[in-house]
């Protein structure tokens, strides 16, 4: 489905509906949307747990019904502000976080070590708490002997599982008896608490040659566009190069990369120009109704995500894992996100979201929207940490 450009006066309409800012935010993140050409049908939220459009999506995706999608987003909103204190309050005890959804609420993982007051403070504040033998920092720790490690084509990644109370790492089952895969099999596992998982498929990036929809475009590959950013918008770094140019879907000139990595981190800028410009909404592709984004604040472990992209639309899923190392055919990635949500080529960059909060833009994944799989997306706050960007938001 191919959008219409918008005018500057239906823009500044749509801005102007109101000037409240999303409470929660971390302070270098805000909201981002599809830069340039945008539906003007994005859907306030004031007043309701998220736009109609995301519950629509999760009632599909996530198999819930209307009052379950917004019992859940509500929930979610609470345990993404809740995580980061209860941390703080766990200390050296912190062992991780993650949201349940069968009981809707936050759940941290505590060692022996954590008091008996600050047990009782976390469960007072609405928090679960589950004894854990290992620390988070032990387990970073970990990961981290992993990280520098070579890991074979068949060892498509690890990151740490804190209920489980493990590192993870996924070997694709076709490779599962490589030399190589075991060699590193038993590299992982002595440098500390290991748990090997299979997969069905190595992790692939999402970018495409150019065959026509609503993208972007850098030579004759086709991307999606993530987050506005004041100034361009961020995306995936494996989609281009610094000083490499970008049209748009109607094949004008949009903007340059300014930034750009790939691989190690899979994110970029770009600056946008030409009669383009930005605004905080995420496209719906008529599936759902366009998404207004008023933060950035970062789901737990468990809480739902949904994801737009310019090959595969709309689509949600949940929030599997976080600070993932993926091992791709061109390098390792660090610090991504890994999620149930579907993905296939040309999505790469575009949008995750849960409810009105930007989380990070799509990197990769395995499988497609028919059969299912899994994806990755780059947190959206470490983009804007590393190229100093402010997310542009809707204060409505």
């Amino acid at each position: 489905m191919r959008r219409r450009r918008i005018a500057h006066a239906a823009v500044a309409t749509l801005l102007a509906l109101g000037g409240l800012s999303a409470a929660g935010t971390i302070p270098a993140a805000a909201t981002g949307t599809d830069g340039g050409a945008v539906g003007a049908t994005a859907t306030a939220t004031a007043g309701k747990p998220a736009a109609d459009g995301i519950v629509s999506a999760m009632r599909r995706d996530l198999g819930l019904t209307r009052e379950q999608a917004e019992t859940r987003i509500a929930a979610e909103r609470a345990a993404a502000t809740l995580a980061p204190k209860v941390r703080r309050a766990a200390g050296n005890a912190y062992g991780g976080s993650w949201f349940d959804a069968a009981k809707g609420r936050l759940t941290v993982a505590l060692t022996p070590a954590a008091s008996t007051a600050t047990r009782e403070a976390i469960e007072a504040a609405g928090a679960g708490v589950r004894t854990v033998a290992h620390s988070a920092r032990q387990l970073d720790a970990v990961k981290t002997r992993l990280d520098r490690l070579s890991a074979p084509s068949g060892v498509s990644g690890w990151h740490v599982d804190p209920a489980a109370g493990t590192v993870v790492v996924d070997v694709v089952r076709s490779d599962r008896s490589d030399n190589d895969v075991q060699h590193f099999v038993a590299q992982a596992r002595a440098a500390g608490p290991v748990t090997v998982r299979t997969v069905s498929a190595a992790p692939r990036t999402f970018a495409a040659g150019t065959v026509g929809g609503d993208p972007y475009y850098t030579g004759n590959v086709r991307c999606s566009i993530g987050f506005s950013v004041y100034g361009g918008f961020v995306t995936a770094g494996h989609c281009g190069q610094p000083g490499a140019g970008v049209s748009g879907w109607d094949g004008s000139y949009v903007g340059t990369f300014q930034g750009s990595s790939f691989p190690d981190n899979d994110y970029a800028w770009v600056s946008v120009g030409s009669g383009w410009w930005t605004v905080p909404v995420v496209l719906g592709w008529g599936t759902v109704s366009d998404q207004l984004v008023r933060g950035s604040a970062v789901a737990p472990v468990g809480s739902s995500v949904c994801r737009s992209g310019s090959t595969s639309h709309w689509h949600c899923g949940t929030v599997l894992a976080t600070n993932e190392t993926v091992n791709y055919s061109q390098g390792a990635v660090h610090q991504l996100t890994k999620t149930s949500a579907c993905a296939e080529p040309g999505d790469s960059g575009g949008s995750f979201i849960t409810g009105d909060q930007a989380q990070g833009v799509t990197s990769g994944g395995w499988g497609n929207c028919s059969g299912g799989g899994e994806t990755w997306f780059q947190p959206v706050n470490e983009i804007l940490n590393r190229y100093g960007l402010t997310l542009h938001t809707y204060t409505g």
